[in-house]
C-alpha cells in the first residue's frame, strides 16, 4: 500500500511538472539606453514597455528590462546576462545603432532572435548567418536619406555639408547619404564628426561654415544632435539645416530651442497619426499607441522612439502564436520558431490579416 501511494505521488508530481513546463512564461529580455547620451530615446522606450501585453496567446509574458546607459560594453554585458542567466526567448534592444551592432554576436551565438530599436540598415543587412537572427523596427537610414536628398533637390540646394556622430550611426548615415546625394548630383563640400558626449564642436562648425554649403545635415540622434546646430547658428551660419529621424522628440526641441526653427527632418507617421487617411495601413495601431502612451505620460508626450518599442510588441503579438504551434517557451526550438515567424511576417505578402490588424505605428 505504501509503495502504491508513493508511485501515485510520483505520478502526480510528474503530471504537475509537465503542466508547469507546458505553461512556462515567455521571457523577453530588454536592454535599452534609459540613461547616458541616448536617454531621450531610451526613456520613451522604457515607458512603452509597460504598455505591452502581459499575456499573448494565453501565455504570460515576462519583460526583464536592463539599462545599458548608452554604452556598447554594457549592452553586450546585458545581452549575455539575459540569454545565459535569465534564459530569455527573445532579445529586445538596444536603443542605438552601436549597441545593437555589438549585440548581434550574442544573438547569433545563443541562437536567440533579437529585435533592435535602432535605425541603421547595417543592423539587419546584409542578411548573413548572424543577421538572420536580427530584426528591427525603425526606418532604415537609407530610406530616410532618400527622402532628405529628394527634399534638398526640391529646395534648389546644390552643395551640402555633413556632420555626424563618430560612431556606427554617423558612419551609416554618411555612407547612405553620400551615395544617394552623389547619384542625384548634390556636391558634399565638408564632412565632419563628433562624439555623442562632446560639449563643443566649434572647430567642426568653423570648417563647415568655411566650405559655404547651401545646407548642412546633422546625422545624430537625441539631444546631442542639438549641439552642432546651436553652434552653427551662434557662428552665423544662415543656410538650410537638416536633421535625421533620430531627433523626432520633444527633448531635442527643448534643448535646441529657437535654433531649431526652420529645420527639416523626416519622421515616422506616428507623429501625425490623426492626420493620416483612414485607409492608411498604420493608422489603427498608431492611434492606439498614442492613446495608450498619452494616457500614461500626458498630452503630446509621444515620440517615434517609444513607438519603435510598441512596434516590437506588435511583432511579438503576431510571431508568438505562430511559434507556439511548433515549440514551447524556454527551448532552443521555440527561439528558432520565433525567428522563423518574424522572418515570415517581415514579408508583406504573408499574414495579411494579422499585419492589417496589428500594423506597426512608426
Amino acid at each position: 500500500m505504501k509503495t502504491a501511494l508513493t508511485l501515485s505521488a510520483c505520478a502526480l508530481a510528474a503530471a504537475l511538472l509537465a503542466s508547469t513546463v507546458s505553461a512556462q512564461d515567455i521571457k523577453v529580455g530588454v536592454t535599452l539606453s534609459a540613461t547616458g547620451p541616448a536617454a531621450s530615446l531610451g526613456i520613451p522606450e522604457r515607458n512603452t514597455l509597460v504598455l505591452l501585453p502581459k499575456t499573448i496567446a494565453g501565455r504570460t509574458v515576462q519583460y526583464i528590462v536592463l539599462d545599458d546607459a548608452s554604452d556598447t560594453t554594457n549592452a553586450v554585458k546585458n545581452a549575455r546576462k539575459l540569454v545565459a542567466e535569465d534564459q530569455v526567448d527573445v532579445l529586445l534592444g538596444s536603443t542605438i545603432t552601436p549597441n545593437s551592432l555589438a549585440m548581434i554576436e550574442v544573438a547569433a551565438e545563443s541562437e536567440t532572435p533579437m529585435i533592435s530599436m535602432a535605425a541603421s540598415s547595417r543592423i539587419v543587412e546584409p542578411v548573413d548567418a548572424k543577421r538572420r537572427w536580427v530584426f528591427k523596427t525603425p526606418q532604415n537610414d537609407q530610406q530616410m536619406a532618400v527622402v532628405i536628398v529628394g527634399h534638398m533637390i526640391g529646395q534648389g540646394i546644390k552643395t551640402v555639408g555633413f556632420i555626424g556622430f563618430a560612431d556606427a550611426y554617423g558612419e551609416g548615415w554618411w555612407n547612405e547619404f553620400s551615395k544617394i546625394a552623389g547619384a542625384r548630383g548634390l556636391q558634399i563640400v565638408a564632412n565632419e564628426r563628433y562624439q555623442r558626449a562632446d560639449t563643443s564642436v566649434a572647430g567642426q562648425a568653423l570648417k563647415l561654415i568655411a566650405a559655404k554649403p547651401d545646407a548642412i545635415l546633422v546625422a545624430g540622434a537625441g539631444t546631442p544632435s542639438a549641439l552642432p546646430q546651436k553652434t552653427l547658428k551662434e557662428r552665423g551660419y544662415a543656410g538650410v539645416m537638416y536633421q535625421t529621424h533620430g531627433v523626432a522628440n520633444n527633448d531635442f526641441l527643448r534643448v535646441c530651442g529657437a535654433d531649431c526653427e526652420g529645420t527639416f527632418l523626416p519622421a515616422g507617421p506616428v507623429l501625425v497619426a490623426e492626420q493620416l487617411p483612414d485607409n492608411h495601413p498604420v493608422k489603427k495601431s498608431a492611434l492606439a499607441y498614442v492613446a495608450a502612451y498619452e494616457a500614461a505620460q500626458g498630452k503630446s508626450s509621444v515620440s517615434t522612439f517609444g513607438a519603435h518599442a510598441w512596434d516590437a510588441g506588435v511583432l511579438l503579438q503576431v510571431a508568438i502564436p505562430v511559434a507556439l504551434k511548433k515549440a514551447q517557451p524556454g527551448s532552443k526550438e521555440f527561439r528558432a520558431a520565433l525567428k522563423e515567424a518574424q522572418t515570415f511576417i517581415r514579408d508583406p505578402a504573408h499574414l495579411p490579416a494579422a499585419r492589417e490588424s496589428l500594423a506597426p505605428s512608426a
